[in-house]
């Protein structure tokens, strides 16, 4: 059903309650992503990039359709198995970083580790690799509200990456940085889509990202208005 793909999508809508209507927010999506894509969902505000995400990380069931991830039927798993696909493939960026406030940064990219029982010595060595990926073993120790903006992200991603997920889906992962962090941010994640050929996704409409990017699916009004790969010099 799936063809071989990591991801299929097939048409794809997604409708939300309005008042007495509704409103369509994906309009018949049609798409496929292999192992080791480095794709971005490029469109303004509205256009349906979070709610394709959201489908994808199976954070949302499809209103009509299909998006099969990994061989698994999103709008046909329980809850149970949602959590599942989501704690042993995915990793998550968030433009709002979602760190723990209280926990130190060791603590943060631990806790998906500690999802899956695995034991403490692996979990060290784990935590100890993400944060040498992101240049922040010298913050181990200090709490989110003690780091900058770009240190949070790069604590995010340290997190999204900790247990070498098949799949990040990162939504605006930029949006609250500078361009000096952002592109440090984006070069780490390259690096890290190179040496484990994880698959990245971005929901974006920051320049700067789509400047690292090899494909570019283009949303407007809930629909693929474009899909095209781009040829790296």
């Amino acid at each position: 059903m799936d063809s071989g793909h990591l991801i299929t999508i097939q048409h794809l809508k997604k409708h939300f309650a309005m008042g007495a209507g509704k409103f369509t927010a994906l309009n018949g999506i049609d798409l496929t992503f292999d192992k080791g894509e480095f794709t971005g969902i490029i469109g303004p505000s509205g256009s349906g990039k979070t709610t394709l995400l959201n489908i994808i990380g199976s954070l949302d069931v499809p209103s009509e359709g299909k998006a099969i991830v990994m061989g698994k039927s999103v709008g046909d798993l329980g809850a149970r198995e949602a959590a599942m696909l989501r704690k042993t493939k995915l990793g998550f960026i968030f433009q709002s970083y979602n760190l723990l406030q209280v926990h130190t940064v060791y603590e943060n990219v631990e806790f998906p580790l500690l999802l899956l029982g695995i034991d403490a010595a692996t979990r060290k060595q784990m935590v100890k690799d993400a944060l040498e990926w992101v240049g922040l073993t010298d913050k181990t120790s200090s709490r989110p509200a003690q780091l900058s903006g770009g240190e949070c992200q790069r604590v995010a991603i340290a997190r999204a990456m900790v247990k070498k997920p098949e799949i990040v889906l990162a939504d605006e992962p930029t949006a609250n940085l500078d361009a000096a962090n952002s592109h440090h941010i984006l070069q780490t994640m390259e690096k890290l889509n190179h040496e484990f050929r994880t698959t990245f996704i971005f929901a974006t409409h920051d320049e700067k990202v789509i400047g690292y990017i090899r494909r570019k699916i283009f949303l407007e009004d809930g629909k693929v208005a474009k899909d095209e790969l781009i040829t790296k010099s």
